[in-house]
């Protein structure tokens, strides 16, 4: 188990891509404007590419599909639906069937195998086995730190017909079999630009009483090591429809000695757009950290040198490339 503690930042560039939306569509704010995304949000494409990678993700969608009966027609019919957490749990670990399972430590040594699992926790809610872990990698809200920020609605033709009856508009006939016979209208929205800030930290101890007793090894420098190449890169691999123009742009990564508590450090960071030069990260904790330099143990920052300039000196930090990273 690692015996020392993490704090830092990520920070997310949206350009022309909705990163969180709401379930309106637009991109999640708060009651004064402010414009965030939620940790869910980060933590998906970390799962996901994880995922990709072979491995174990225990907290991410996946669907099945269903064939049911209809009493009255006797007709089947076939669905495709989420799984429910116990097929999940089942089809992870390969487990026959999750009721017969009355040893709670197996559960868990099974849990704590799962990559998602052993880095953010989970609340395993089944019948006879409610089980509930704290996870060592806690991660904040998002919010923008861009003032420049604009939401954009565009209007998208289908290529394809909705048939309904249409309302008819106008005492002209031709008017409403016009209407008719168009493509159904959509629309995406999306942010002109943001740069979303998360800060995290990292607490290897909460797992102390499940390493006592027995069903994991605690959190280790193999699983810090998955989770900070993840949470540099993912966002800039996970290219969906809203996501493309999203990209990491921006990890700090601090580490200290296990009797050290820092608070969110995301919250001293400013963004600062310049439109004849490079964007400028402003690194607002820089006196806060130095004055613990004897209490810090090393200090990484990665980020895009192409367009980003930073501003203010962390002791002991190393610059990398967030793309290539080669140390910059």
């Amino acid at each position: 188990m690692l015996n020392k503690r993490i704090y830092g930042v990520l920070g997310i560039k949206s350009v022309m891509a909705n990163w969180n939306a709401d379930f309106t569509g637009f991109p999640k704010s708060i009651s004064t404007g402010e414009v965030f995304g939620s940790d869910k949000a980060l933590k998906y494409p970390i799962k996901r590419m994880w995922e990709d990678q072979g491995e174990k993700v225990m907290y991410i969608k996946s669907y099945k599909t269903e064939t049911t009966t209809d009493k009255k027609s006797n007709q089947e019919s076939t669905d495709i639906r989420p799984k429910t957490l116990k097929e999940r749990y089942e089809e992870v670990f390969s487990v026959k069937n999750l009721k017969e399972e009355r040893d709670s430590t197996n559960i868990l040594k099974n849990l704590f195998t799962a990559i998602d699992i052993k880095n953010f926790g989970a609340t395993f809610a089944e019948e006879g086995n409610n089980l509930s872990i704290t996870g060592a990698v806690q991660i904040t809200q998002g919010f923008n730190k861009y003032d420049g920020h604009n939401v954009e609605e565009q209007q998208i033709l289908s290529p394809f017909r909705v048939d309904k009856k249409v309302n008819k508009t106008s005492s002209d006939d031709n008017d409403e079999v016009e209407a008719a016979n168009q493509s159904t209208l959509g629309t995406k929205i999306v942010s002109n630009e943001a740069h979303y800030f998360y800060g995290f930290a990292i607490n290897p101890s909460v797992y102390k009483n499940f390493v006592e007793m027995g069903v994991t090894e605690g959190y280790t420098q193999a699983d810090y090591e998955k989770f900070k190449t993840a949470a540099s890169i993912a966002a800039t691999s996970y290219n969906t429809n809203a996501k493309v123009g999203c990209e990491n742009e921006f990890s700090l990564f601090i580490e200290t000695e296990p009797e050290l508590y820092l608070p969110d450090l995301a919250q001293y960071i400013t963004f600062e757009k310049n439109p004849n030069s490079k964007d400028i990260i402003h690194l607002g904790m820089t006196d806060l950290i130095n004055s613990l330099e004897n209490r810090v143990q090393s200090v990484e920052i990665h980020y895009n040198p192409y367009t980003t300039i930073l501003e203010g000196e962390l002791n002991k930090a190393k610059l990398f490339n967030i793309f290539t990273k080669a140390e910059v």
